[in-house]
């Protein structure tokens, strides 16, 4: 990138909290839901400050918006005060700073429909004045791009300016519904799974390699039901679809049949949270209820 140097007018500070919007969304649309603000005003205002610091910020796009060497240059900027301002309200509010506001967790659906939402309330009960989303994670989610406040992932996150721990290993097994194995004879090997319907994932919009565990299943593994759902799979395969590679933890809350239940994969939820955002107090508890929510149910995580 080659160096990029800002200069000339005095920028409206509002416009530059809403280029930063525009940068994490990367779209005129997506960010003028997130400021509530109309794209004809946003477009405006990117403008004047364009002019303000006379230089090219953004590039638009027939589907998006496209940072310039120059945008990049503010956009880093933008996020150092950023931290700053953060790391200031964190020290002036204290330890004890009620937690009020909004905080969006993502998480995968197979954890955050079939585990964490029936629990939110309780987090609510702690907290009347937060507002929680819960949002699912699907490929390219980003924290950096603030689409979530602080995450649950499946394996350590790689990238990023994240501050990541550890809340859980959870395994996962095969099932089918009593009525499945009426009708079909129960696979008594591994290679017996071929003969029969299997229920998995939709290969092409797996969105990481770690959630990719019917292969360790079986080599070769070919789904007759394939469900980007994991919380979607169970339904299926307690309606019959077939054998499904599922989470135990999800299975076991249903009447299903452990198939060749020697087999398991491990795998792991990480929680991550933006480095900027881990002292903010609506932040910070959530964060804490995750993980005590998953300490105490951490028996049904993992089979033995």
């Amino acid at each position: 990138m080659q160096e990029t140097t800002l200069t000339s007018g005095r920028p409206d500070w509002d416009d530059a909290r809403m280029f930063l919007a525009i940068a994490r969304a990367g779209q005129m649309l997506g960010a003028s839901r997130t400021l509530g603000v109309n794209q004809a005003t946003l477009s405006r205002r990117m403008a004047a400050l364009e002019v303000a610091l006379g230089a090219k910020l953004l590039v638009r796009r027939t589907h998006g918006c496209e940072l310039t060497d120059a945008g990049a240059v503010l956009v880093e900027s933008l996020e150092r005060v950023e931290t700053e301002i953060l790391a200031v309200q964190a020290r002036l509010q204290g330890a004890d700073a009620a937690a009020a506001g909004l905080v969006r967790i993502g998480a995968p659906d197979g954890f955050g429909v079939g585990f964490l939402a029936p629990r939110l309330s309780r987090l609510a009960d702690r907290h009347p004045d937060l507002t929680v989303q819960l949002v699912p994670t699907p490929r390219g989610f980003s924290l950096s791009r603030r689409e979530a406040d602080l995450a649950v992932m499946v394996g350590r996150p790689e990238k990023g300016r994240l501050v990541a721990r550890k809340l859980t290993d959870y395994t996962l097994g095969l099932y089918a519904s009593p009525a499945y194995l009426a009708a079909n004879p129960a696979p008594r090997e591994t290679s017996d799974l071929m003969r029969h319907r299997l229920v998995g994932y939709v290969e092409d919009l797996i969105a990481t390699p770690a959630l990719n565990y019917a292969a360790d299943f079986l080599r070769g593994w070919r789904s007759t039901f394939e469900i980007t759902s994991a919380v979607g799979q169970v339904e299926a395969v307690r309606a019959g679809a077939g054998i499904g590679a599922l989470h135990d933890y999800l299975a076991g809350r249903h009447d299903l049949t452990p198939v060749l239940p020697e087999l398991k994969v491990v795998r792991s939820y990480w929680l991550a949270i933006h480095e900027n955002l881990r002292d903010v107090a609506r932040v910070r508890v959530a964060a804490e209820f995750l993980t005590e929510t998953v300490r105490e149910s951490q028996a049904a995580f993992v089979r033995d």
